[in-house]
Protein backbone atom coordinates (compact mmCIF):
# COMPACT_ATOMS: atom_id res chain seq x y z
CA UNK A 1 0.00 0.00 0.00
CA UNK A 2 2.89 2.20 0.68
CA UNK A 3 4.14 2.64 -2.88
CA UNK A 4 0.63 3.02 -4.12
CA UNK A 5 0.32 5.67 -1.80
CA UNK A 6 4.15 7.80 -2.65
CA UNK A 7 3.23 7.11 -6.47
CA UNK A 8 0.04 8.90 -6.04
CA UNK A 9 1.30 11.62 -3.91
CA UNK A 10 4.27 11.65 -5.96
CA UNK A 11 1.67 11.95 -9.39
CA UNK A 12 -0.38 14.60 -7.54
CA UNK A 13 2.39 16.74 -6.66
CA UNK A 14 3.45 16.47 -10.15
CA UNK A 15 0.08 17.39 -12.11
CA UNK A 16 0.18 20.92 -9.31
CA UNK A 17 3.44 22.04 -10.86
CA UNK A 18 2.48 21.34 -13.92
CA UNK A 19 -0.30 23.84 -13.19
CA UNK A 20 1.74 26.23 -11.52
CA UNK A 21 3.57 29.31 -14.12
CA UNK A 22 7.08 28.28 -15.24
CA UNK A 23 9.87 29.70 -12.11
CA UNK A 24 12.77 31.80 -13.14
CA UNK A 25 10.67 33.43 -16.55
CA UNK A 26 10.64 37.31 -16.86
CA UNK A 27 8.68 37.38 -19.78
CA UNK A 28 7.78 40.56 -21.15
CA UNK A 29 8.01 44.15 -20.05
CA UNK A 30 8.40 44.65 -16.13
CA UNK A 31 7.67 41.43 -15.53
CA UNK A 32 4.70 38.39 -16.26
CA UNK A 33 2.17 40.81 -14.73
CA UNK A 34 3.70 43.89 -16.29
CA UNK A 35 3.94 45.23 -12.57
CA UNK A 36 7.67 45.60 -12.34
CA UNK A 37 7.42 43.41 -9.33
CA UNK A 38 9.76 40.14 -7.93
CA UNK A 39 8.70 40.06 -4.57
CA UNK A 40 10.64 36.98 -3.13
CA UNK A 41 13.60 37.91 -4.60
CA UNK A 42 17.07 38.26 -2.79
CA UNK A 43 19.01 40.32 -5.10
CA UNK A 44 22.07 42.91 -3.66
CA UNK A 45 20.60 45.67 -1.60
CA UNK A 46 24.21 47.80 -3.13
CA UNK A 47 23.94 46.85 -6.82
CA UNK A 48 27.54 47.89 -8.10
CA UNK A 49 31.14 45.75 -9.34
CA UNK A 50 31.38 43.99 -6.85
CA UNK A 51 27.88 42.06 -7.38
CA UNK A 52 28.47 41.79 -11.08
CA UNK A 53 28.55 37.75 -11.89
CA UNK A 54 29.54 38.45 -15.65
CA UNK A 55 29.02 41.41 -18.30
CA UNK A 56 29.00 41.67 -22.43
CA UNK A 57 29.02 44.55 -24.68
CA UNK A 58 26.11 45.11 -26.54
CA UNK A 59 27.13 47.10 -30.12
CA UNK A 60 24.40 49.04 -31.08
CA UNK A 61 21.74 51.51 -29.73
CA UNK A 62 18.54 50.02 -28.13
CA UNK A 63 16.38 50.72 -25.39
CA UNK A 64 14.54 47.77 -25.30
CA UNK A 65 14.37 45.45 -22.02
CA UNK A 66 15.56 41.86 -21.82
CA UNK A 67 12.95 38.69 -21.67
CA UNK A 68 14.12 35.58 -20.28
CA UNK A 69 12.71 31.82 -20.37
CA UNK A 70 14.91 29.64 -18.34
CA UNK A 71 18.40 29.91 -19.24
CA UNK A 72 17.98 32.26 -22.03
CA UNK A 73 18.11 35.75 -22.00
CA UNK A 74 17.06 37.79 -25.07
CA UNK A 75 16.82 41.38 -26.14
CA UNK A 76 16.39 42.79 -29.41
CA UNK A 77 19.35 45.74 -31.24
CA UNK A 78 19.41 47.75 -33.72
CA UNK A 79 22.32 49.83 -35.49
CA UNK A 80 22.11 53.67 -34.53
CA UNK A 81 21.41 54.39 -37.51
CA UNK A 82 18.57 52.12 -37.64
CA UNK A 83 19.72 49.92 -41.05
CA UNK A 84 19.59 46.65 -39.21
CA UNK A 85 17.39 45.19 -36.32
CA UNK A 86 18.49 42.17 -34.76
CA UNK A 87 18.27 39.62 -32.05
CA UNK A 88 20.48 38.98 -29.07
CA UNK A 89 20.39 35.34 -27.06
CA UNK A 90 22.84 35.19 -24.22
CA UNK A 91 23.20 31.95 -21.77
CA UNK A 92 22.48 33.19 -18.36
CA UNK A 93 24.65 31.16 -16.60
CA UNK A 94 27.50 31.85 -18.12
CA UNK A 95 27.15 35.28 -20.36
CA UNK A 96 27.80 33.63 -23.43
CA UNK A 97 26.27 35.05 -26.76
CA UNK A 98 23.72 32.01 -28.13
CA UNK A 99 22.06 33.65 -30.78
CA UNK A 100 22.99 37.21 -32.36
CA UNK A 101 20.96 37.75 -35.64
CA UNK A 102 20.00 40.27 -38.13
CA UNK A 103 16.67 39.93 -38.90
CA UNK A 104 15.77 42.88 -41.18
CA UNK A 105 18.14 45.43 -42.85
CA UNK A 106 16.82 48.67 -44.09
CA UNK A 107 18.78 51.16 -46.59
CA UNK A 108 16.00 54.14 -45.98
CA UNK A 109 15.15 53.91 -42.15
CA UNK A 110 12.63 55.82 -41.01
CA UNK A 111 13.43 58.90 -38.70
CA UNK A 112 13.78 58.11 -35.18
CA UNK A 113 14.22 61.24 -32.19
CA UNK A 114 17.81 60.92 -31.50
CA UNK A 115 16.09 60.15 -27.67
CA UNK A 116 14.53 57.25 -28.55
CA UNK A 117 16.07 54.29 -30.85
CA UNK A 118 15.27 51.74 -33.51
CA UNK A 119 14.75 48.79 -30.90
CA UNK A 120 12.71 50.52 -27.98
CA UNK A 121 9.90 48.23 -27.71
CA UNK A 122 10.77 45.01 -25.43
CA UNK A 123 9.66 41.30 -26.78
CA UNK A 124 7.55 38.87 -25.08
CA UNK A 125 8.22 35.25 -24.68
CA UNK A 126 6.56 32.28 -24.32
CA UNK A 127 8.31 28.50 -24.64
CA UNK A 128 10.10 27.94 -28.11
CA UNK A 129 8.65 31.59 -29.00
CA UNK A 130 10.02 34.78 -28.98
CA UNK A 131 7.76 38.07 -30.52
CA UNK A 132 9.46 40.87 -31.63
CA UNK A 133 8.11 43.79 -32.87
CA UNK A 134 9.77 47.17 -34.13
CA UNK A 135 7.37 49.52 -34.80
CA UNK A 136 5.65 49.27 -38.47
CA UNK A 137 9.17 48.20 -39.82
CA UNK A 138 8.79 45.24 -38.11
CA UNK A 139 6.79 42.45 -36.17
CA UNK A 140 8.07 38.78 -35.88
CA UNK A 141 7.95 35.48 -34.29
CA UNK A 142 11.27 33.93 -33.56
CA UNK A 143 11.94 29.70 -32.66
CA UNK A 144 13.97 30.44 -29.28
CA UNK A 145 15.91 26.64 -30.23
CA UNK A 146 17.01 27.92 -33.78
CA UNK A 147 16.59 31.57 -33.71
CA UNK A 148 14.27 30.84 -37.09
CA UNK A 149 11.85 33.76 -37.80
CA UNK A 150 8.67 31.50 -37.90
CA UNK A 151 6.71 34.28 -39.34
CA UNK A 152 6.99 38.18 -40.12
CA UNK A 153 4.49 41.12 -40.62
CA UNK A 154 6.10 44.16 -42.48
CA UNK A 155 2.48 45.98 -43.46
CA UNK A 156 1.20 47.48 -39.97
CA UNK A 157 1.04 50.30 -41.45
CA UNK A 158 2.08 53.56 -38.80
CA UNK A 159 4.30 56.88 -39.52
CA UNK A 160 5.83 56.54 -35.19
CA UNK A 161 7.73 60.07 -36.60
CA UNK A 162 9.79 59.83 -33.67
CA UNK A 163 10.67 56.17 -33.37
CA UNK A 164 8.85 53.29 -32.06
CA UNK A 165 8.28 51.99 -28.15
CA UNK A 166 5.09 50.22 -27.76
CA UNK A 167 5.92 46.61 -26.70
CA UNK A 168 3.62 43.77 -27.74
CA UNK A 169 1.54 41.31 -25.04
CA UNK A 170 1.04 38.07 -25.33
CA UNK A 171 -2.76 36.99 -24.27
CA UNK A 172 -4.00 33.38 -24.56
CA UNK A 173 -3.55 32.60 -28.78
CA UNK A 174 -3.10 36.39 -29.61
CA UNK A 175 -0.35 39.04 -29.65
CA UNK A 176 -1.64 42.58 -29.00
CA UNK A 177 -0.36 45.78 -29.89
CA UNK A 178 -0.44 49.58 -30.19
CA UNK A 179 -0.08 51.66 -32.98
CA UNK A 180 -0.56 55.42 -32.13
CA UNK A 181 1.37 56.97 -34.92
CA UNK A 182 1.55 60.73 -36.73
CA UNK A 183 -0.64 59.65 -39.24
CA UNK A 184 -2.83 56.58 -37.97
CA UNK A 185 -4.23 55.10 -34.62
CA UNK A 186 -5.11 51.46 -33.66
CA UNK A 187 -4.97 48.33 -31.73
CA UNK A 188 -4.24 45.03 -33.34
CA UNK A 189 -4.49 41.61 -32.45
CA UNK A 190 -2.11 39.11 -34.38
CA UNK A 191 -2.54 34.96 -34.15
CA UNK A 192 0.21 34.45 -32.39
CA UNK A 193 1.04 31.00 -34.39
CA UNK A 194 0.92 32.68 -38.17
CA UNK A 195 0.66 36.46 -37.83
CA UNK A 196 -2.57 36.53 -39.27
CA UNK A 197 -4.40 39.61 -37.88
CA UNK A 198 -7.48 38.33 -36.09
CA UNK A 199 -8.67 42.23 -35.17
CA UNK A 200 -7.85 45.70 -35.78
CA UNK A 201 -9.77 48.47 -33.89
CA UNK A 202 -9.36 51.93 -35.02
CA UNK A 203 -8.67 54.26 -32.13
CA UNK A 204 -11.84 56.13 -31.64
CA UNK A 205 -10.59 59.61 -29.96
CA UNK A 206 -11.30 62.88 -30.07
CA UNK A 207 -7.86 64.44 -30.52
CA UNK A 208 -9.15 67.78 -30.20
CA UNK A 209 -6.15 68.59 -32.56
CA UNK A 210 -4.74 67.93 -36.25
CA UNK A 211 -1.22 67.49 -35.15
CA UNK A 212 -0.06 64.20 -35.36
CA UNK A 213 2.80 64.84 -33.02
CA UNK A 214 0.07 65.26 -30.44
CA UNK A 215 -1.50 62.23 -31.51
CA UNK A 216 1.83 59.68 -31.03
CA UNK A 217 2.10 57.81 -27.91
CA UNK A 218 4.90 54.98 -26.54
CA UNK A 219 2.69 52.64 -24.53
CA UNK A 220 2.02 49.14 -23.14
CA UNK A 221 -1.25 47.98 -22.68
CA UNK A 222 -2.13 45.74 -20.17
CA UNK A 223 -4.86 42.69 -19.35
CA UNK A 224 -6.87 42.65 -16.65
CA UNK A 225 -10.53 41.23 -15.50
CA UNK A 226 -13.07 42.93 -14.33
CA UNK A 227 -15.87 40.38 -12.63
CA UNK A 228 -15.91 37.90 -15.76
CA UNK A 229 -15.04 40.66 -18.26
CA UNK A 230 -11.27 40.47 -19.40
CA UNK A 231 -9.88 43.43 -20.62
CA UNK A 232 -6.88 44.99 -22.89
CA UNK A 233 -6.28 48.15 -21.48
CA UNK A 234 -4.37 50.55 -23.91
CA UNK A 235 -3.39 54.07 -23.25
CA UNK A 236 -3.02 56.47 -26.03
CA UNK A 237 -2.44 60.44 -26.58
CA UNK A 238 -5.16 62.28 -25.05
CA UNK A 239 -7.75 58.95 -23.73
CA UNK A 240 -7.17 55.45 -22.76
CA UNK A 241 -9.18 52.43 -24.13
CA UNK A 242 -9.98 49.22 -22.96
CA UNK A 243 -10.80 46.66 -25.78
CA UNK A 244 -12.64 42.98 -25.41
CA UNK A 245 -9.15 41.07 -26.53
CA UNK A 246 -11.81 38.44 -27.94
CA UNK A 247 -12.63 40.81 -30.87
CA UNK A 248 -11.45 44.56 -30.25
CA UNK A 249 -14.77 45.47 -28.78
CA UNK A 250 -14.17 48.53 -27.06
CA UNK A 251 -15.71 48.34 -23.55
CA UNK A 252 -15.06 52.14 -22.19
CA UNK A 253 -12.98 54.70 -22.65
CA UNK A 254 -11.72 57.58 -20.35
CA UNK A 255 -10.74 61.08 -21.51
CA UNK A 256 -7.05 62.45 -19.62
CA UNK A 257 -5.68 64.65 -22.08
CA UNK A 258 -1.55 64.67 -22.27
CA UNK A 259 -0.04 63.09 -25.08
CA UNK A 260 3.22 60.49 -25.76
CA UNK A 261 1.56 58.29 -22.91
CA UNK A 262 4.71 55.39 -22.18
CA UNK A 263 4.03 54.12 -18.99
CA UNK A 264 2.95 50.66 -18.42
CA UNK A 265 -0.46 50.46 -15.67
CA UNK A 266 -0.60 49.58 -12.31
CA UNK A 267 -3.96 48.03 -10.80
CA UNK A 268 -4.57 48.07 -7.06
CA UNK A 269 -7.59 45.46 -7.50
CA UNK A 270 -10.21 48.09 -8.43
CA UNK A 271 -8.24 51.00 -10.69
CA UNK A 272 -5.47 51.45 -12.70
CA UNK A 273 -3.30 54.25 -12.70
CA UNK A 274 -2.64 56.49 -16.17
CA UNK A 275 0.45 58.57 -16.77
CA UNK A 276 1.10 60.59 -19.91
CA UNK A 277 4.31 62.73 -21.24
CA UNK A 278 2.44 66.05 -20.50
CA UNK A 279 3.04 65.05 -16.99
CA UNK A 280 -0.57 63.78 -15.35
CA UNK A 281 -1.73 60.84 -13.89
CA UNK A 282 -5.12 59.83 -13.28
CA UNK A 283 -6.69 56.90 -11.28
CA UNK A 284 -9.45 55.25 -13.05
CA UNK A 285 -12.07 52.18 -12.08
CA UNK A 286 -11.70 49.77 -14.52
CA UNK A 287 -15.60 48.22 -14.14
CA UNK A 288 -17.02 50.89 -16.44
CA UNK A 289 -18.39 51.04 -19.62
CA UNK A 290 -18.78 53.85 -22.42
CA UNK A 291 -17.00 57.24 -21.76
CA UNK A 292 -16.21 56.96 -18.16
CA UNK A 293 -14.65 60.63 -18.06
CA UNK A 294 -17.49 61.91 -15.71
CA UNK A 295 -18.36 58.72 -13.33
CA UNK A 296 -15.07 56.67 -12.87
CA UNK A 297 -12.07 58.99 -12.52
CA UNK A 298 -11.01 58.53 -8.58
CA UNK A 299 -8.69 61.52 -8.69
CA UNK A 300 -5.82 63.45 -10.99
CA UNK A 301 -2.80 65.18 -10.01
CA UNK A 302 0.08 67.05 -12.44
CA UNK A 303 2.98 67.17 -9.64
CA UNK A 304 5.72 65.31 -9.94
CA UNK A 305 5.08 62.89 -12.25
CA UNK A 306 6.97 60.34 -14.55
CA UNK A 307 6.74 61.11 -18.43
CA UNK A 308 8.70 58.28 -19.48
CA UNK A 309 9.17 55.85 -16.42
CA UNK A 310 6.28 53.22 -15.39
CA UNK A 311 4.58 53.40 -11.96
CA UNK A 312 5.64 51.35 -9.48
CA UNK A 313 3.03 50.12 -7.03
CA UNK A 314 3.42 48.65 -3.00
CA UNK A 315 0.99 47.98 -0.92
CA UNK A 316 -0.87 51.43 -1.20
CA UNK A 317 1.72 53.04 -2.19
CA UNK A 318 2.26 54.56 -5.82
CA UNK A 319 5.91 55.27 -6.26
CA UNK A 320 7.64 57.31 -9.28
CA UNK A 321 10.73 57.99 -11.16
CA UNK A 322 10.75 60.91 -13.00
CA UNK A 323 12.38 62.70 -16.09
CA UNK A 324 14.14 65.26 -13.67
CA UNK A 325 15.53 63.09 -11.04
CA UNK A 326 13.11 62.72 -8.82
CA UNK A 327 11.57 59.64 -6.77
CA UNK A 328 8.08 60.66 -4.93
CA UNK A 329 5.85 58.53 -3.17
CA UNK A 330 1.61 59.36 -3.14
CA UNK A 331 -1.05 57.24 -1.52
CA UNK A 332 -2.64 55.32 -4.08
CA UNK A 333 -6.64 55.48 -2.82
CA UNK A 334 -6.28 59.17 -2.53
CA UNK A 335 -3.38 61.09 -4.71
CA UNK A 336 -2.08 62.64 -1.79
CA UNK A 337 1.55 62.74 -1.89
CA UNK A 338 3.40 61.91 1.03
CA UNK A 339 7.11 62.78 0.25
CA UNK A 340 8.91 63.79 -2.96
CA UNK A 341 13.10 63.44 -2.90
CA UNK A 342 15.85 64.10 -5.28
CA UNK A 343 17.51 61.10 -6.29
CA UNK A 344 18.88 61.32 -9.88
CA UNK A 345 19.83 63.64 -12.52
CA UNK A 346 17.38 62.13 -14.86
CA UNK A 347 15.27 58.73 -15.14
CA UNK A 348 13.45 56.60 -18.37
CA UNK A 349 13.90 52.95 -17.10
CA UNK A 350 10.77 51.92 -14.62
CA UNK A 351 11.81 51.14 -10.78
CA UNK A 352 11.22 47.51 -9.87
CA UNK A 353 10.75 45.46 -6.62
CA UNK A 354 12.50 43.17 -5.04
CA UNK A 355 12.80 41.44 -1.63
CA UNK A 356 10.84 44.31 -0.08
CA UNK A 357 13.43 46.94 -1.63
CA UNK A 358 12.63 49.78 -4.41
CA UNK A 359 15.38 49.85 -7.16
CA UNK A 360 16.11 52.91 -9.14
CA UNK A 361 18.17 53.16 -12.63
CA UNK A 362 19.41 56.64 -13.63
CA UNK A 363 20.69 57.53 -17.15
CA UNK A 364 23.86 58.27 -15.81
CA UNK A 365 24.07 55.06 -14.27
CA UNK A 366 22.87 55.41 -10.90
CA UNK A 367 21.33 52.81 -8.99
CA UNK A 368 19.67 53.56 -5.73
CA UNK A 369 18.30 51.68 -3.60
CA UNK A 370 15.18 53.15 -1.97
CA UNK A 371 12.80 51.13 1.72
CA UNK A 372 9.12 51.65 0.61
CA UNK A 373 7.14 53.20 3.25
CA UNK A 374 5.70 56.75 3.80
CA UNK A 375 9.22 58.02 4.85
CA UNK A 376 11.75 58.68 2.61
CA UNK A 377 14.47 56.10 2.81
CA UNK A 378 17.57 55.28 0.86
CA UNK A 379 19.18 52.24 1.66
CA UNK A 380 22.13 52.18 -1.04
CA UNK A 381 23.51 54.26 -3.75
CA UNK A 382 25.83 52.51 -6.49
CA UNK A 383 27.37 53.21 -10.00
CA UNK A 384 27.53 50.60 -12.64
CA UNK A 385 27.93 50.97 -16.20
CA UNK A 386 27.33 54.09 -18.94
CA UNK A 387 23.75 54.73 -17.77
CA UNK A 388 20.15 53.07 -18.33
CA UNK A 389 17.23 53.92 -20.66
CA UNK A 390 16.35 50.16 -20.49
CA UNK A 391 13.86 48.55 -17.26
CA UNK A 392 15.87 45.58 -15.91
CA UNK A 393 14.58 42.28 -15.52
CA UNK A 394 14.68 40.26 -12.48
CA UNK A 395 15.40 36.04 -12.15
CA UNK A 396 15.51 34.05 -9.31
CA UNK A 397 17.92 36.02 -7.13
CA UNK A 398 19.72 37.72 -9.86
CA UNK A 399 19.08 40.71 -11.74
CA UNK A 400 19.87 41.56 -15.27
CA UNK A 401 20.64 45.24 -16.58
CA UNK A 402 21.17 46.70 -19.84
CA UNK A 403 22.79 49.49 -19.57
CA UNK A 404 23.84 51.88 -23.00
CA UNK A 405 26.17 49.55 -24.02
CA UNK A 406 26.47 46.59 -21.81
CA UNK A 407 24.33 43.59 -20.87
CA UNK A 408 25.32 42.77 -16.63
CA UNK A 409 24.00 40.00 -14.27
CA UNK A 410 24.26 40.93 -10.54
CA UNK A 411 23.51 38.18 -7.62
CA UNK A 412 23.77 34.82 -6.88
CA UNK A 413 22.09 32.19 -9.35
Amino acid sequence: MRPFVWICGFAIVTLLCSLQPARGNWPEFRGSQGEGHAADAQIPTAIGASVVQWEIDLPGKAWSSPVVWEDQVWLTNANVDGSELSVVCVDRRSGEIIHNKVLFRDDDPPFCYPANSYASSTPVIEAGRLYVHFGATLTACVDTATCEVLWQRTDLECDHHRGAAASPVLHQDRLLIALDGFDVQYVVALEKTTGKTMWKQDRQIDYETDNGDQMKAYSTGTVLRAGKQEMFISPSAMATIAYDPTDGRMLWKVYHKGMNASGRLPFDGKRVFITNGSGSIVAVRIDGSGDVTASHVDWTNGKSVAKKASPLLVDDLLYMTTDDGLLSCRDSESGEIIWIKRIAREFAASPLFAGGKIYCFSTEGKIITVQPGRKAEVLAETTLGDGFMATPAIIGNQIILRSKSKLYICGSP
